[in-house]
């Protein structure tokens, strides 16, 4: 990989990429740090330094990963690039249902620019909501549940300061999107990957670090290589299970169209392990939060609020971590289901004279990929869940309070977005020097 990117910075067109996307990213990470108007910014730092010391974060870890320790600090990048995945994975399962955007989708480049516009004026539209939502939880204290001066964190409270605030990390939010889509056009890989990357990657060196404060073997060390090495072993395997694929043969006739014969080509379909990638875990998640986010809020003391409190607060409790791998299986089928249509790909194969060897076109072969793809989701699946456990295990063995770094949806995210970077400077350096990365 190093050898890679040294080969592209010696490419002139590919280096002015590589370094246009690393201003990109300065200027992401830095307005990751400039807080927003009406905040007050000793408060956050007093209980952001509480945290630290032991007591947890709250029920916003997962979106706060995302946006690179922006949220807890309250910056113009606070909700960061979560309003923009939402939007998208809102889109995807909108194409299943509305016959309109599937229309859309099927006129090619321009249907898909059509519904990216939709998933910018939605983005938009969720980051109004969420921020507005992040203004009300920091101003009654929820967002820092614990801290010594959590009500003081927003202490005004008129109604310009709310407006500022949300206009604020609103036209933050856009101006992210803008700056993926730059990397998109301009720079290498995918721009919103990219800046996912750098986000979750941001936050390893201090949350290693406080796993070596808090150690107590050798000094701390002992604890920190077990998890370099722990979390060695997991991008192995994610590697090797995120590259593990079924391929299906396909065989096309040949058909003679006046003296000319076209087709008579074998290729095949390739069906990974994990087709559903890391969206059944954000799924899951996200879902998780509400029993805990629906009780912060309302403040009952009854007792449905203590059973929720005792069972979905703590990422160690039995309840918890049995819903939260079931619901990652279950969404893993879902989002499979609704985004591999076993019967539209047999009816594009029948159309152009395709067929898989030993089965008839139509619908025996679209219950053939049915079969298939049900077989591979369940290892599929499972092995999602248990990369999604890891931070729960961590908690226990560390203490990490839930700042272990090699979670199972920072790890899937890192080596997903770092593999097809990757592939995508090997293909570019392909195209002005053949021999690539064979030589």
């Amino acid at each position: 990989m190093l050898s890679a990117f040294t080969r592209a910075f010696q490419t002139p067109d590919l280096r002015k990429k590589l370094l246009f996307t690393l201003g990109i990213i300065v200027l992401f990470r830095l307005g990751a740090h400039i807080p927003t108007p009406g905040v007050s910014y000793q408060n956050v730092q007093i209980c952001m330094e509480e945290a630290s010391r032991g007591q947890q974060q709250g029920l916003f870890d997962l979106a706060n990963m995302f946006s690179g320790g922006a949220l807890m600090q309250i910056t113009i990048f606070a909700l960061g690039i979560m309003p923009y995945i939402t939007a998208s994975i809102i889109l995807q399962l909108l194409v299943v249902v509305i016959p309109r955007l599937e229309a859309l989708k099927k006129e090619g480049q321009s249907g898909q620019a059509k519904i990216m516009q939709y998933t910018r004026y939605l983005t938009v539209a969720l980051a109004v909501l969420q921020a507005t939502g992040l203004v009300a939880t920091a101003r009654t204290g929820t967002l820092f549940s614990g801290c010594s001066v959590a009500g003081e964190v927003v202490p005004d409270d008129s109604i310009f300061a709310t407006i500022t605030m949300v206009i604020t990390m609103t036209a933050g939010t856009a101006l992210i999107m803008w700056l993926g889509e730059l990397i998109t056009e301009r720079g290498i890989g995918n721009g919103m990957s990219m800046l996912m990357f750098i986000s979750i990657a941001s936050g390893f060196p201090s949350a290693l670090w406080a796993i070596q404060k808090q150690g107590t073997l050798a000094g701390g060390w002992i604890e920190f290589g077990t998890v370099i090495v722990a979390g060695l072993g997991m991008v192995a395997l994610v590697v090797f299970v995120e590259q593990a694929q079924r391929r299906i043969p396909v065989q096309y006739a040949k058909r003679m169209i006046g003296r000319r014969s076209y087709g008579g080509t074998s290729t095949y379909i390739p069906l990974k392990v994990n087709q559903a990638g890391v969206i059944p875990v954000i799924f899951a998640s996200s879902l998780l939060y509400i029993p805990a986010l629906i009780v912060s809020f309302s403040g009952s003391q009854a007792g449905w609020a203590d059973w929720i409190s005792s069972n979905f607060q703590s990422q160690d409790a039995p309840i918890y971590v049995v819903t939260y791998f079931l619901l990652i299986v279950f969404f893993a089928f879902f989002y499979v289901a609704i985004s591999f249509n076993p019967e539209e790909v047999a009816d594009n194969m029948k159309k152009y004279g395709g067929f898989i060897p030993g089965i008839r076109a139509g619908r025996p072969t679209a219950e053939y990929l049915s079969y298939v793809l049900n077989r591979i989701t369940w290892p599929g699946s499972i092995y999602l869940g248990l990369i999604a456990l890891v931070p729960t295990v961590a908690l226990i063995a560390f203490n990490a309070q839930g700042e272990f770094p090699f979670g199972g949806t920072s790890i899937l995210i890192i080596v997903g977005v770092g593999l097809e970077t990757v592939k995508q400077i090997e293909s570019q350096l392909q195209q002005r020097n053949y021999e690539g990365f064979l030589r």
